[in-house]
């Protein structure tokens, strides 16, 4: 299985195509935003996305492209970036707690592991492969 989107691609250039999301989701595709309150938040963050460079030779600007990830790749890259910071944490502060530290030397001790576990899955997690595909748009269909 893989996770997909729609993108456009707003510039080009050598083969690498820039794109950002021609369409919505997230906060502004849930029935709930208008009594929710992180929607808000998230109308606040959309208008900061930048666009992402790909590879995708032969796309010109204003063509859509459909941008699929492998749902497992994704996952491990999350572990890394997500879990690994976090379980490095709490093992530093538990190894300084058993170690006799003061609270103080164990909170400095997750802060190091926090630190060096992001740092490791900076270099070490795996980069999910993208896949694009151009979308040709159905006879009538505006593009």
């Amino acid at each position: 299985m893989s996770v997909e989107a729609r993108v456009r691609v707003v510039s080009a250039a050598d083969g690498m195509v820039w794109v950002s999301s021609s369409e919505s989701s997230g906060c502004s595709a849930c029935q709930s935003q208008s009594r929710c309150g992180i929607s808000g938040l998230g109308k606040y963050l959309s208008h900061q996305r930048a666009a992402l460079p790909i590879q995708h030779p032969g796309a010109c600007v204003g063509d859509e492209l459909l941008v699929c990830v492998d749902e497992a790749e994704l996952l491990r890259a999350g572990a890394f970036a997500y879990l690994l910071p976090a379980m490095l944490a709490v093992i530093a502060a538990a190894l300084a707690d058993a170690l006799g530290a003061g609270d103080l030397a164990t909170v400095f001790a997750a802060l190091l592991g926090f630190i060096t576990g992001l740092i490791v899955a900076r270099f070490l997690a795996p980069t999910p492969r993208i896949r694009t595909s151009p979308i040709t748009p159905i006879s009538g269909e505006p593009s």
